[in-house]
This record gives structure tokens, sequence and C-alpha cells, in this order.
């Protein structure tokens, strides 16, 4: 077996698994006069086993005191992240984001030259040094930021994430208010959001100083975003009325002194929130003349470098861009070939599968009306798919998550610069549910053969499957059970789309079955357009031909979709990649148990 082609999780696994068994084997009768030995070696064992747990305690704390914000949105414990801190915000200074990362590197340095006896303690040790080290970035460029779910991300302000759009979502959706305290901490971090901009301003115009600005398009969309950001009244901004729905929950609180809380979070979002994205807005129009009009990170400087780090640690492979491309233009044509079978069968024959698939979108009897009601009826339908594949999980599997899961609309504030749907993981204590996110800016680009499919992968046997089933491992360091392997994560939610298909729900369903090929073309077709625009030097425009007319997609979820790779180099490779290589190690495993 080649280890080195084995994800990293995987192949210490197996080795870990090698290691017992061969331990297992040895004689347990030792000469008597090794005991001495055998006494400093178990004092050892003991006092690495002590450190080795000190440096996991090290790792949460440096983690959640550069990103607070996240210890938010996983409900994580003060104590296990080492201090109050809801009501603190990030840090994104050039100096603190240096410090953040060299912090890192210090931690896996010192747990990779502990030595630890026991296999389990060895196992994990080996894995947290791992994810530190994806925190940690690439160690040869300073530029970007460390996201606490993709790791060192090229651009801090884009269109679709980062900080600026990130962080009000968090606190709209993670900042749980149960008690007064948690309503001041709330204020206070409204409070503090202006200085949290500043020190993003700083690292915008530092990278900008190295030349890293984002594409001119790019520059656009993220300046339309932060506009539409202080377009509301502060008292009709969600960072306001989902206060105001939490603090309804506190019986206790009086109308006046409830009252003047809210007034004070409009009196942050209008003097200090609005003010601060309006300057960011004015820094990014300041750019545009010197932006490129290049697609890819191979225009940034040491571009083509950033890329093949991100391939190795969002792909997990040591594949060149060259060879990554050729896989996805054999799996197009492999996909291709069984969606047309599946079309003539239902009689649409003439054209390309992509020019059938565009036509079949267009169809009233696949689509919900435009309008409130048409989201509403198809949230339900979501729900009910969720109801359906439930009680079919114990054929596959022995334990389901204890966490609950929850369907919601993207935001309207977010959703023209957002993907057509995404997973954020439950808080820890259970406070707060999985939440499946749907984007209904237009149905038309959900047609009812899609929802299946997109339910499979982003909540069950997806993302909340899989999230939530390691979070609940408490035996387990807190960073690896929060591990955003990339390819791991996204390889399985791709994957679990075929897993939905074996357990028969699509059974006499040739449109929703079209639909699951839809979403696999769609996958391969990442691994052509991302190398494309980042190794191949594809124009924009050329990748989002390409992909729109292989797989018939919506316009404009094309157009998302290009521009979101733009400013993710590489993430998208990790969905193909990752389904493909856990497909080779079950076969692997059925060869090896018969």
């Amino acid at each position: 077996m080649n280890m080195k082609n084995i994800n990293p999780l995987i192949a210490i696994i197996i080795l870990a698994t090698f290691f017992l068994s061969a331990c297992e084997s040895e004689s347990t009768d030792k000469p008597s006069a090794q005991s001495k030995s055998k006494i400093n070696s178990k004092k050892e064992a003991v006092e690495n086993s002590a450190d080795l747990k000190r440096l996991f305690n090290r790792a949460n704390s440096t983690f959640f005191k550069n990103r607070v914000v996240t210890a938010t949105q996983f409900g994580v414990s003060e104590a296990l992240a080492g201090f109050h801190y809801q009501s603190e915000m990030n840090d994104y200074s050039t100096a603190q984001e240096a410090d953040f990362r060299a912090q890192l590197r210090g931690i896996s340095n010192s747990l990779k030259e502990l030595s630890t006896a026991d296999a389990g303690d060895d196992e994990n040790r080996r894995v947290v040094a791992d994810i530190i080290d994806y925190f940690a970035g690439d160690d040869r460029i300073s530029i970007g930021y460390i996201d606490p779910w993709m790791g060192h991300s090229a651009f801090l302000v884009n269109q679709i994430n980062g900080p600026l759009i990130d962080i009000p979502n968090y606190l709209i959706n993670s900042h749980s208010i149960n008690r007064m305290a948690d309503a001041e901490d709330y204020l206070e971090r409204l409070e503090k959001f202006p200085l949290m901009i500043k020190t993003i301003e700083s690292k915008l115009k530092n990278d900008a100083q190295q030349g890293w600005i984002p594409p001119k398009i790019i520059l656009n969309k993220t300046i339309g975003y932060l506009r539409g950001f202080v377009k509301l009244k502060p008292a009709k901004h969600s960072l306001v009325t989902s206060f105001k729905q939490k603090l309804e929950k506190l019986t206790d609180l009086d109308q006046n002194k409830r009252q003047a809380m809210l007034l004070r979070a409009q009196d942050a979002l209008e003097k200090g929130i609005y003010k601060g994205y309006l300057s960011v807005a004015s820094i990014l129009e300041s750019y545009l003349d010197k932006a490129t009009e290049e697609s890819g990170i191979w225009a940034q400087p040491q571009g083509a470098e950033f890329y093949q780090y991100s391939i190795r640690k969002l792909a997990d492979t040591d594949m060149s861009p060259d060879q990554i491309h050729q896989v996805g233009l054999t799996e197009v044509n492999r996909i291709i070939g069984e969606m047309d079978q599946i079309l003539k069968a239902q009689g649409y024959s003439k054209g390309s599968v992509g020019e059938r698939m565009t036509s079949l979108n267009l169809e009233d009897r696949f689509l919900y009306p435009n309008n409130d009601q048409g989201r509403n009826e198809l949230l339900t339908e979501l729900n009910k798919i969720i109801a359906q594949i439930s009680p079919k999980m114990a054929q596959q599997f022995a334990t389901s998550p204890k966490y609950q899961i929850e369907v919601k609309r993207i935001p309207v504030a977010t959703q023209d610069t957002a993907g057509g749907g995404y997973y954020t993981p439950p808080a820890m204590d259970g406070s707060l549910p999985g939440i499946y996110w749907i984007n209904l800016r237009d149905t038309k680009a959900n047609p009812k053969f899609d929802l299946k499919t997109l339910t499979f992968h982003e909540a069950i046997p997806g993302h909340h499957w899989q999230v939530a089933l390691n979070m609940e491992q408490d035996n387990l360091p807190f960073l690896r059970r929060i591990a955003p392997y990339n390819a791991y994560v996204e390889g399985w939610a791709l994957y679990s789309e075929q897993i939905a298909y074996e357990l028969g729900m699509y059974q006499d369903d040739p449109f929703g079955n079209l639909g699951r090929l839809k979403a696999e073309l769609f996958r391969a077709v990442r691994l052509v357009v991302d190398t494309g625009l980042h190794a191949k030097k594809w124009s924009r425009e050329k990748a989002i031909d390409y992909m729109e007319s292989v797989t018939g997609t919506e316009h404009g979820d094309v157009v998302s979709e290009i521009e979101r790779y733009m400013v993710w180099p590489g993430q998208a490779l990790g969905y193909k990649l990752g389904m493909l290589k856990i497909l080779s190690l079950r076969e692997l495993a059925k060869k090896r148990t018969g």
C-alpha cells in the first residue's frame, strides 16, 4: 500500500492499527534485569503524556485567542478556550496575524519533537500537529489570513467570505443570549467591531503593498456587498433584529432596559460598524486602477507557489495542476455518458447534455414559484427529504449524531454573492443545531430534481452526519474534533450523495438521479476550471462558458461559482479528489475484509 497517497487522517489511523498489532504480538515476559528500565520508561511516558496534554491545551487557547468568534461559533467552554471570550473580537493586523502563525508553528514543532509511547497519544500528536500546520499556513507567503475553516486564505476581504461577512453571521446565528451578561457581551462586541475593522484595513493595505490585490471583478463585487451591508436603517439590520428576538427570551428584562439596549446596538451600527464598512469599500475602490484583469492566482506575486501549496492542503494531493485537469476531463466524459443515457430514456435526445439540462431547468414542472410561497414550499421539501432518509441511516451507520439539523435560508444581505448551499456546525453543548443553508435568491437555481442531492450533501449523510459525529468524540483533542480537512470533509459529502443512491433514495426517480449525476458532474468540472483559472491562465469568461455549457447550470449560479474559485484557489478540488480517494479506500477495505 502506498501510504503517501492516503489522506493524512486515514494514513495515521492505519499506521496506528499496524503499530497496535505489532505491540500485541510481542511477549510480555521481560527479564527482571530490565525492571528498572521499564520503570524509567513508564515515568517518561507519563511525563510525555502530561506534556502532550499541555501542548493540546496551548493549541486550543492560542487558536481561540486569535479567533475568538470561532469559539462562539462552536460554543466552547471558557475552560477550553482559556478565557472569557464572548465579549471579544478578532484582530487581523499584520503583526498579530504573523504572531498567530508563528505561535502555531512553535506548537507544531514541539509536538513533532515529543516522543509518545502510547499508540493513541502518538496518533493524536501527529494529527494535531498536522492540523496546526494547516492553520499556520504557507511560511513562504505572509499575505491573506488564517480562516478557521480553510486555513491560509489569499484575500482577507472578498465577496464570499472573510471576517466582514462571516463574523456578522456568527454573531447573528451563534451568539446565544440566555442572561443579561450575554446581552452585554453582544453589545461590547458590536462596539469593538470598528476596532476590528481597523485591523482589517491595516492588513489589507499591507497585502496591497506586496502586490496582493484581488482581481478587478472581485473588487467590484466586494464593494457592492460592503455598500449593500449599510443600506438598511440600523433598526432593520439583522444584527439588531436578531438581538431584539434574543432579548425577548429574557423574561426578567424590563421594557425600558430592553429599549435602551436596542438603541445602543443601533448606535453601534450607525456610528461605528457602518462607517467601517464604507471605509473598507473606499479602500477597495482606490485599488481598482491597480487591480489585475486576470482571473487566476497565478497573476499574484508568488501566485503559482501559493496555488501548489493550496493544492497540497485543500486537495490533499501531490498531483500537478495538469494531472488534476486531466482527471477532471476524464470524469466529465464518464458522467456525461451516464446522464445521456437517462436523458434519452426520458425522451430528451437533441443537443448536448448541457443544452438538454438547460432546457430541463426551465420546465415549469421542475420549478417552485419565485416568490415567498414558492420559497416556503421549497424549504418544506428539504425538511421532507431529511425525514425520508433519516430512518435509512441505520442500514449504513452504527451510530447517529445527537445534534439536530435545521434548514435555513441564506440571509438576503449575502445571497447575491453566496453559493447554492452550505453547512455550519452545531454548538458543542447542543444549544444550537447544525444548519443547512440554502440560497433562495432565485428558485430557478434550485429545480426540484436537484434538491435531494443538495440535501444529502449538506445534511444527511453529508456534512451534518460527518461533522456532528466527529464533534461528539470527546476522547479526542478538541482541534481534531473540528478538523477542517477540505478533501476529507468535501470528499465525504460528495461520497454521501452516492451512499444515498445506494440506499435507494433515487429509486423510480430518474430525474432525481439525473440531479445527482449533474451534481457529480459539477464537481468534476471544478477540477477543470480551478486548474484552468489558476494554472492554465483561463479568463473568468472562459471558465464560465465551459461550466455553463457542460453542466447546463443556471447562468447566475455559474458566475457565482467561478468567482468563488477565483478567491479560493484549490478549495474546489477537494470534492471530487476526496470522493475518489474515499471510493478507492472503500475498495481496499472490501478486498481486505472479503
